[in-house]
């Protein structure tokens, strides 16, 4: 009785986290949200078919499912739905958070008529495969494990309306950038040393903190060199030791660090900080910035461990990809599969944010975490506890789901639709 009734306030704040879209979206169209928003955390699957499984209609299930790929394919509605997120998230934003934007990919191997299908290359074994490239975007402060999601974006490189994927990390820098009136750093990987993304970040106004490659070129007191080279002459003053996670247990690695000033070849108007930090491979970690650096050390250690924060965000794209099965979403359009992973995006938002932004909505919280039949109780990482618990509840609800009240009951007239199936 007491997991009804967490279940029902569960449901209820779905209800009440959808009210942040009310504006901007017709009766029907918020229904469908509802739907799909419940659907997708009830089965932890950006299937349909599951989505409509979860929901419990009395009617067809091929009726259900496809009143629902009706709604989905709705041009821009994810774009509509990540603006609205965006916006209500940016309050959480300050000056120094961290924004961190990192591309990463959509294995479909085996796909073989789903739209626009591109080669992309698996971030975890190296190989190339059908699929589609996603950007995902987070907030979150320097050295902790809260994260703030922004945006997912989809894209191929095989749709018409496909620039590059510069213009496409641009596009979702631009909207973060204008609903948060360009406060926070971005951070960006190695994927993200390039001219075409510097300019422009320096034409905007906003700060950034990327990993450079070993190759690039900087201005060191007029002389040009390869960021390497500069590297090996940075007196490294401070050190730290910090503990990582290892396969077995936990590894602590001594880190040494420095800093020097430089320019970039097509902007020399503008000094930049080259840090050096060595520790983490034979090769020293080598990042670029435009956020005022002073000779302290806590001045530099905010650098190094605002970069080393952008880990987190490899946790959170394993997070939406296992707990709501990303790769395994199944529509044969192309703006089906955008609005969808912006969706999928949603429930991530409300597992990790919406759910934790009040005292009473934290305690709710905990208690779905604690739901979630796991072997070694709740992980520091405690998202994943978090959609199970979520799932949990709501596959409970079953036909009693609130979504289905406008539904014809069965009746004596009908008596097929009141055989007690499995």
């Amino acid at each position: 009785m007491q997991t009804t009734r967490l279940a029902e306030k569960l449901r209820a704040q779905i209800h009440q986290f959808l009210g942040i879209l009310s504006p901007h979206f017709s009766r029907p169209k918020l229904k469908f949200l509802e739907q799909m928003l419940f659907g997708v955390s009830a089965s932890q699957d950006c299937k349909l078919s599951q989505v409509a499984r979860v929901l419990g209609e009395p009617i067809l299930l091929k009726k259900t499912q496809e009143r629902l790929s009706r709604h989905l394919a709705r041009p821009g509605l994810g774009r509509e739905i990540q603006q609205q997120i965006i916006g209500h998230a940016a309050r959480r934003v300050k000056r120094d958070t961290l924004i961190v934007v990192d591309p990463t990919d959509i294995r479909k191997p085996y796909a073989q008529a789903m739209p626009h299908l591109a080669t992309v290359r698996d971030g975890s074994t190296g190989e190339l495969v059908n699929g589609y490239w996603a950007c995902v975007a987070l907030a979150c402060e320097p050295e902790q494990r809260r994260v703030l999601p922004l945006m997912q974006e989809l894209w191929s490189a095989q749709a018409p309306d496909f620039e590059s994927e510069n213009t496409q990390l641009l596009e979702i820098i631009d909207t973060i950038a204008a609903a948060t009136e360009r406060r926070g750093v971005y951070v960006l990987d190695r994927g993200g040393d390039r001219m075409k993304l510097y300019q422009p970040l320096l034409a905007r106004g906003l700060r950034f903190l990327i990993r450079l490659c070993g190759d690039r070129h900087l201005l060191v007191r007029g002389c040009c060199r390869r960021a390497d080279d500069v590297a090996r002459g940075v007196r490294l003053r401070y050190a730290e030791t910090v503990v990582r996670e290892a396969a077995g247990g936990e590894k602590r690695v001594h880190l040494e660090y420095g800093f020097r000033r430089v320019r970039l070849p097509g902007r020399r108007d503008v000094e930049l900080t080259l840090v050096v930090v060595k520790g983490f491979g034979q090769q020293p970690l080598l990042l670029l910035t435009n956020v005022e650096v002073k000779a302290t050390r806590r001045s530099l250690w905010w650098i190094v461990g605002g970069y080393l924060t952008r880990w987190l965000v490899e946790e959170t794209i394993r997070f939406i990809k296992q707990s709501y099965r990303l790769e395994d979403l199944r529509v044969l359009d192309y703006e089906r599969l955008r609005n969808l992973a912006a969706l999928v995006m949603a429930a991530a938002y409300f597992a990790a944010v919406w759910l934790g932004q009040a005292l009473k909505l934290a305690v709710l919280a905990s208690r779905v975490s604690r739901v979630a039949k796991r072997f070694f109780g709740v992980p520091e990482f405690h998202y994943y506890a978090l959609a199970d618990g979520i799932s949990v509840l709501l596959s409970r609800l079953g036909l009693r789901c609130p979504l289905c009240r406008l539904a014809p009951t069965p009746s004596a007239a009908n008596p097929q639709r009141l055989f007690a199936f499995a």
